[in-house]
């Protein structure tokens, strides 16, 4: 059978997904929904096992808008295609460049943006300690060193809703086009820098291994669409996490559990990924339900990592909780190639640098909080206050 129908309020689910999701764990673990035009998986199991099946669900979508956008990039590639680009990019996101190489330079400017904040008393985590951290690290590791970190928020941003825009708003894919064009800039001025000192940017090594033009430019778009929003949003989000879960806090601070526990931790419970698309290529049965091709499948990874058959109290904020089922950058071929710089940037510079230097660190009480987003989630603002 086809799968059964099921609706949504786009604006509630929106601002809350969660009561949305569990419903439909409960009643229509497999449904297309209308507003998202797509068959969404919403239970961890049914995602961990059909995401690897890439003959059937793939990656591949050549009319997607990604494809039309942003240009052909390895993450809308399955099978040789994909792990031919994805073994050129590995000497700049390995766990090893990372530590030797990113993480130092993460630090200096974390230290840099903590010294300049200390003096004020207060200030808005998501932009003025979250957002240009996080930016200012993918200048780092992508090889634009010549653009701004405001840029690379903005242009990720007009990528991110671009590749969204179901709804075809023409001002939204011209915003989409600029950032585009303005990230193709930035490369041609930054393609002679790297070929006279190369580095280990991904720029860098994908020029050093002789990827096509073509397929670097969208690689670097896709790292910018990606790369810049989920560390933003995980470290304005665990900061408010850990802020309002004042036992939790305690834990980490007294050496019970790690930092990048509160990191995994957070990363299951607000995914600051939600979902990625797949196509379907062929006909195909997968628990009762007949898939056709070109269906499209959204695998709901914020709602696989609140699977009550698989985390126990799967609502609650738990830094001490055992994520190894946890699914927050996927699986299978697909899983984040950035997965290792994300968790060095969060867990061992972010976190404890802002938590550490920070005396009498607390929120804003005057300032709500609010959370937006089901694809990508992550907090607002975050104004918070501490001892100057």
């Amino acid at each position: 059978m086809r799968p059964p129908v099921f609706d949504i309020d786009m604006e509630s689910f929106r601002a809350d997904p969660y009561p949305v999701l569990a419903k439909m764990r409960a009643d229509v673990p497999i449904a297309y929904v209308p507003q998202l035009g797509a068959i969404v998986f919403t239970r961890r199991d049914d995602i961990f096992v059909c995401e690897k099946n890439i003959d059937v669900f793939s990656s591949h979508q050549p009319d997607g808008l990604m494809n039309k956008l942003m240009g052909h990039n390895m993450m809308r590639k399955d099978g040789e295609a994909h792990q031919r680009e994805r073994k050129m990019i590995f000497p700049s996101v390995s766990p090893k460049t990372v530590r030797d190489i990113w993480q130092t330079q993460f630090q200096t400017i974390a230290d840099l943006l903590v010294a300049n904040l200390m003096p004020k008393g207060g200030a808005d985590l998501v932009t003025e300690y979250a957002m240009p951290l996080s930016g200012e690290a993918l200048k780092v590791i992508t090889g634009l060193s010549n653009i701004s970190f405001e840029e690379m928020d903005r242009w990720s941003q007009a990528m991110i809703d671009g590749i969204a825009n179901y709804h075809g708003d023409p001002q939204v894919e011209a915003s989409c086009h600029n950032a585009t064009a303005a990230i193709d800039a930035a490369i041609d001025e930054m393609v002679p820098v790297l070929q006279k000192e190369p580095d280990h940017s991904l720029l860098s090594v994908m020029m050093q291994a002789g990827l096509e033009m073509d397929s670097t430019r969208a690689n670097v778009k896709l790292a910018i669409s990606g790369g810049q929003n989920e560390p933003r949003d995980a470290i304005a989000g665990c900061a408010w996490a850990l802020l309002t879960h004042g036992a939790e806090l305690e834990r980490v601070q007294s050496g019970e559990v790690t930092w990048l526990q509160v990191f995994e931790e957070y990363a299951r419970w607000i995914s600051p990924i939600g979902m990625s698309p797949r196509r379907v290529a062929k006909n195909h049965s997968y628990e009762s339900i007949d898939f056709e091709p070109e269906d499209r499948v959204f695998f709901m990874f914020g709602s696989a990592n609140r699977d009550e058959s698989v985390f126990d109290d799967a609502s609650a904020f738990d830094v001490g909780r055992d994520n190894q089922k946890s699914i927050p950058f996927g699986a299978g071929p697909h899983f984040c190639a950035g997965a290792w710089a994300s968790r060095s940037l969060v867990a061992e510079v972010a976190l404890p640098t802002l938590f550490s230097r920070f005396t009498g660190l607390g929120l804003d009480p005057d300032q709500p909080v609010n959370f937006d987003g089901w694809a990508f989630r992550g907090p607002q603002s975050l104004a918070v206050k501490w001892e100057a």
